[in-house]
């Protein structure tokens, strides 16, 4: 059977060393590239097995290049995991969403490497009976069973990989707590236990009566005990808050995904199907909230549209996608020159000193785009030759998600209610 080939993209000499050196200990075996643009230059002639892709490099990011190497058909299989020092959950989340299968830190050691190769599914699972195909190369026996015919699906199961940590994190608590109370038990005992008495009939030389001395000995060693046990339940309980937050994040990024995929499914029907009388264009899929104070391309929402744009291109679907914004009038206290903030929720809707939206970009009938979302523009139509456009547009005034209450009879907090329901940015996609 062929080895298996990795590509390593990292502009730092001393990581590629570093990560290479580990995965050759695998059999597996490493070319390596020291910026993006070269490891796409390389990917135009050769597949990997996988590609360890580093983020912040000169020129083009990590980030950017999953994007690029995801929106090929033909390198979209390649499984990417990210080598980086960045960390949390939400840089996770965003390079999951980019199309990586995970993260693997620049503080790496052999067993992030192993759970790595684990999760890539170039080592066979450790509850299987089948023999691996990868052995390190400094020692263990070469395997003597043919390689199984089943390949597995590339992409991870972030699932799994967190019960495999929870169990050896376990099995890691239990040995030190059993290590730390077994010596204690023997140190205990051993200051208990009465010593031997002298043989009969022998000669005995007076002995000095020795004063009676407290059990300091097994007083410090129940308390060494006591204090190991806390340790080891303050370490059990960090590691539960620890799984706890991973499947949280887990659980909103998958439904973020099944919404993306399902917006994307009923986009991909109505573009396949014939145009009917009464259609009338409308189909928006996505509406996003803006919360008052904040523009509505904020750094959050344009992620979401970068995700979205990323998607349609793996689904083949081209089209212009529509960003709709949409400014809810709100009632507010203050002037000009101090600034405008919400009313107060009991102050009456009538009495209030300014109606309407000061984030609202979109007063002279044109919404400017941001400079994220130009570029973002620009780079879709680059990458995919015009097929997907991007276009920002102000919506409809009248086109209203609730009705607002009458100003004569409601509350300024009944008002901003209705008034954030109609705060928010849609958007859809025009398939040609």
């Amino acid at each position: 059977m062929p080895g298996k080939r990795a590509l390593v993209v990292d502009d730092s000499k001393s990581a590629r060393v570093v990560l290479s050196r580990m995965l050759e200990k695998y059999g597996i075996e490493v070319d390596s590239a020291d910026s993006a643009e070269s490891a796409l230059e390389y990917l135009r002639d050769h597949r990997p097995d996988v590609i360890f892709m580093d983020h912040l490099m000169p020129g083009m990011n990590g980030l950017q290049a999953v994007r690029e190497i995801k929106a090929n058909p033909g390198l979209s299989a390649i499984p990417v995991m990210m080598y980086t020092s960045q960390e949390g959950e939400l840089y996770a989340g965003e390079a999951r969403a980019s199309g990586a299968v995970g993260v693997l830190p620049k503080s790496i050691r052999p067993i992030d490497v192993t759970k790595a190769l684990y999760q890539l599914q170039l080592l066979p699972d450790r509850r299987d009976d089948e023999l691996s195909t990868l052995q390190p190369v400094n020692g263990g026996a070469t395997p003597t069973g043919e390689p199984t015919s089943k390949t597995q699906p590339a992409d991870p199961q972030l699932r799994e990989l967190i019960e495999i940590m929870l169990k050896e994190q376990s099995v890691e608590l239990r040995r030190f707590m059993l290590a730390s109370l077994d010596s204690q038990v023997h140190r205990v005992v051993a200051e208990l236990r009465p010593k031997e008495p002298a043989e009969p009939g022998g000669e005995t030389e007076p002995v000095a009566e020795l004063p009676v001395t407290r059990p300091w000995g097994w007083i410090l060693a129940t308390l060494s005990a006591f204090v190991a046990l806390i340790v080891v339940g303050v370490l059990y309980w960090q590691s539960q808050d620890a799984t706890d937050q991973a499947q949280r994040a887990f659980e909103a990024v998958t439904a973020s995904n099944e919404a993306l995929t399902k917006a994307i499914e009923k986009w991909r029907v109505v573009s396949e199907r014939p145009p009917a009388a009464d259609d009338g264009g409308d189909q928006r899929a996505l509406v996003l909230a803006v919360p008052f104070g904040e523009p509505p391309l904020a750094p959050a929402r344009l992620e979401a549209l970068r995700t979205l744009v990323a998607q349609l291109e793996r689904a083949a679907i081209g089209g212009i996608v529509r960003v709709e914004t949409y400014s809810g009038s709100f009632c507010l206290s203050g002037n000009g020159e101090q600034g405008y903030a919400l009313a107060a929720a009991a102050t009456a809707a009538s009495q209030c000193e300014q109606m309407g939206n000061p984030y609202d970009d979109t007063q002279g009938g044109v919404a400017r785009p941001p400079i994220g979302f130009a570029n973002l523009a620009a780079t879709v139509r680059r990458r995919t030759n015009g097929a997907i456009d991007l276009e920002l547009v102000p919506g409809p005034r009248d086109r209203l998600s609730v009705s607002y209450p009458p100003i004569d009879q409601a509350t300024a907090g009944q008002w901003n209610a209705a008034a954030q329901s109609n705060n928010r940015v849609e958007f859809s996609v025009i398939p040609r």
